[in-house]
């Protein structure tokens, strides 16, 4: 591994290991120079590959022909901030060194300064750092309307890093924490670099879309039912090891009792309704088109009902709002009913009044005559008794 350059007084060594540490004297004739080599080692884990919230670890080794010197360490990511590590062992011939969780924005090239005073130091090594995982948030909320269409998407950076190693993963989804979960799709990494999909459910109704950018996962709801809400988690795998995304999909519906058109002098209640959970900051609200501030009705913070009735047609809109932002709305609108309608409303309620009127007296009028029939019935039974005494006492004389 080593070659003398004759010319230039030189010894060139190649593939340095820690054992090459040592006193190296060049003779030529009566002279004499030595020169210590101190050589040092840095080894990352996992071969700098890593999945997202993993906790890489750094072991520095040194080895010298003179006493070991005491080595401060700093770090830099890729970035080119400083990073302060955790030395989780130090006996100056190796330092261990836990970096943080590492995030996807974390991939690139690191330094690792070494520096010494005695004897004088200043090294700079660079090692790759490749970290797979989500682009997404941590926890990603998606709103969507019922019988609407929505797409989740969870986009992958190993196109951005070129990560070549294999790696599989499947996408699940459940209703609610503690639920029955459901594998909707798997996914792996092909021999030249592409993702491919492969559906495992057939009993729910979903799609994978065609087009879409490299490195995601997509999955598309035609038709969005309330029921389809839920957390859908997107989990990659790696020489078993894992990292996960997940979606919280939260569907709104609408619903008027009475359904129908609104007739004069009715009300209808209109009922909003999220499956939820909402953020801390979110609330429903109920306004009509066009109307004023003081027809607004909004319920209380991380409420997923809102109930509002009302007597006026027209175009409703139930807005869920987190802060300031409007995330989604539900437009219903309450029709009027038809002039004939209304006529044909007011002559039956008029027509049943008169008809209960009717009902009435024909009610009082049977009542005094059964009364009256029930009153010379009785006068003739008083009648037959009479007479029937006056003939006893005939036939006593």
């Amino acid at each position: 591994r080593s070659d003398i350059k004759m010319q230039y007084k030189q010894l060139s060594v190649r593939d340095l290991k820690l054992s090459d540490a040592g006193i190296y004297t060049c003779e030529y004739g009566t002279h004499k120079v030595h020169t210590a080599l101190h050589i040092v080692n840095l080894a990352i884990s996992l071969d700098g590959h890593f999945l997202q919230n993993e906790v890489p670890k750094l072991i520095l080794t040194q080895n010298s022909p003179s006493p070991l010197p005491d080595l401060s360490i700093t770090l830099f990511d890729s970035n080119n901030n400083r990073v302060t590590p955790e030395i989780q062992k130090k006996n100056l011939q190796e330092y261990i060194v836990n970096l943080k969780k590492l995030e996807t924005m974390d991939s690139g090239t690191w330094v690792c300064q070494i520096h010494s005073d005695s004897p004088l130091i200043n090294q700079n090594i660079s090692f790759a750092v490749k970290v797979l995982g989500f682009q997404n948030p941590d926890l990603e909320r998606k709103y969507a309307t019922v019988d609407s269409p929505v797409i989740l998407s969870w986009h992958l950076n190993s196109q951005k890093i070129k990560w070549k190693k294999g790696f599989t993963g499947q996408l699940n989804w459940k209703q609610q924490e503690g639920a029955e979960s459901h594998e909707l799709l798997d996914f792996n990494i092909t021999a030249e670099g592409q993702l491919h999909e492969t559906k495992k459910s057939n009993n729910f109704l979903f799609e994978i879309p065609e087009s879409k950018p490299e490195s995601s996962i997509e999955v598309k709801l035609p038709k969005v039912h309330f029921n389809h809400s839920g957390q859908y988690q997107c989990q990659l795998e790696y020489e078993r090891r894992h990292a996960q995304s997940k979606i919280e999909l939260v569907v709104m519906k609408v619903s008027a009792n009475p359904s129908g058109p609104l007739s004069r002098g009715a009300s209808v209640t209109l009922t909003c309704q999220v499956s939820g959970p909402l953020a801390h900051d979110a609330y429903l609200s109920w306004e009509p088109v066009n109307g004023s501030k003081m027809d607004i009705k909004k319920s209380k913070r991380c409420e997923v009902k809102l109930e509002v009735t009302i007597s006026t047609a027209g175009l409703w809109s139930c807005h869920l709002t987190e802060g300031s932002d409007k995330k989604i709305s539900f437009h219903y609108h309450v029709e009027e009913a038809s002039v004939w309608i209304n006529n044909v409303i007011i002559g039956a309620s008029i027509g049943g009044s008169l008809l209960v009127f009717a009902l009435g007296c024909l009610c009082i009028i049977s009542g005094v005559r059964w009364q009256r029939r029930r009153q010379r019935a009785k006068r003739m039974a008083q009648a037959r008794q009479h007479l029937l005494e006056n003939k006893t006492c005939q036939c006593q004389q």
